[in-house]
């Protein structure tokens, strides 16, 4: 016979996901309604493997440290909900990442780290400024981690490297990293050019290294976790969800196209200067048409400019920015909280895998 109070709680967390959803709560009302959906949530993900062994958290859950997104707030909410959150270091100076990071540390007592792109031109100044402030755990991406790693592994850091390809990955393993994110093409952002999948991707790194894998590209919801860690991954890196997020410091009309795109609405350009996935504007469509008639380097990086991320994700502008996100963008339709998002995202995954044993 079934349980009405267990039809009563299923209800009630219904109702209160989707006024929530609806953006239609004051202050007051936001802070017991996220009380009460916290009390009803029964959090049934329980996963403990190298991933979460490594980067001591709860769940097998990363935030992207994506540029112009992942400052000290976003970072702390996911951390404090169990995840690691990501300070990206990308678009910042090194006094700026050192000042995201002191806050960083009073917002929470979790783990979190830093992602850190190896080729920007002040690599050296921002490794110092980590080091200094004794993070423990570094996501390293756009370059190859074996010029760093000594310097990272005799500060006792825990080093992660993000690679497109099986290649980069025996690379990465080889170098001393200590795990990997296979991220697909599906990811926003700069893409590997070979432009190969997450669903292919993560099972041949899985098969090949000895070392953990992160699965990163095309993941917003509890399915796609699910899939990915079917796949052998160990862990999920989620970045355009997180962006789409009240903590994410991405000016709120970047935040909007994301809930606004479907799924043909994001292109992959500047395949000559470092490919770029990104939702559809007015610059987007200039330099795919540029492309495509054979415009030379250098006619393309005159039309790319400089800070032209910052102009689309911080500044907002729609048409002439950089909306850099991924594929993943057709299935986010709303802008909520971190600690519901990574609620909603629990249940999601529980809901899929109970569905999955009922087969």
């Amino acid at each position: 016979m079934p349980n009405p109070a267990a039809g009563i709680t299923a209800l009630n967390k219904y109702l209160i996901l989707n006024f929530y959803e609806a953006n239609l709560i004051n202050r007051v009302s936001f802070i017991k309604l996220d009380y009460i959906y916290n009390t009803l949530n029964e959090i049934v993900m329980e996963i403990r493997n190298r991933i979460t062994e490594l980067l001591g958290i709860q769940y097998p859950i990363i935030q992207a440290g994506m540029v112009w997104v992942s400052g000290w707030k976003l970072a702390s909410a996911v951390s404090n909900c169990g995840g690691l959150g990501l300070i990206g270091a990308g678009s910042m100076k090194p006094d700026l990442l050192r000042e995201h990071i002191k806050k960083c540390r009073v917002a929470t007592n979790k783990p979190f780290g830093v992602n850190i792109p190896l080729l920007r031109k002040d690599v050296e100044e921002l490794i110092n400024v980590i080091i200094e402030e004794k993070i423990r755990i570094v996501f390293s991406s756009a370059g190859h981690p074996g010029k760093y790693i000594e310097n990272f592994k005799k500060n006792n850091m825990i080093v992660v490297h993000v690679v497109p390809s099986v290649k980069y990955g025996k690379k990465a393993e080889s170098a001393g990293c200590d795990a990997v994110v296979g991220e697909g093409v599906e990811a926003g952002g700069h893409n590997g050019i070979d432009e190969i999948t997450t669903f292919v991707l993560i099972p041949q790194l899985v098969d090949i290294l000895k070392i953990p894998v992160i699965a990163a590209g095309g993941i917003a919801n509890g399915k796609g976790i699910l899939a990915a860690l079917a796949l052998g991954a160990e862990g999920v890196q989620i970045g355009t969800r997180f962006a789409a997020t009240i903590e994410s410091s991405a000016h709120e009309n970047y935040k909007r196209k994301i809930t606004e795109a479907k799924d043909t609405d994001t292109i992959l350009v500047l395949k000559k200067i470092g490919m770029a996935r990104m939702i559809k504007n007015e610059f987007s469509n200039r330099v795919y048409n540029a492309e495509y008639d054979g415009a030379s380097l250098v006619e393309l990086k005159n039309m790319l400019g400089e800070k032209r991320e910052r102009l689309g994700i911080f500044e907002g502008n729609e048409k002439e920015g950089m909306l850099e996100a991924g594929q993943s963008s057709g299935l986010i339709n709303n802008i909520l909280p971190v600690n519901l998002l990574m609620n909603k995202l629990i249940n999601e995954y529980d809901s899929a895998i109970n569905n999955f044993k009922k087969e």
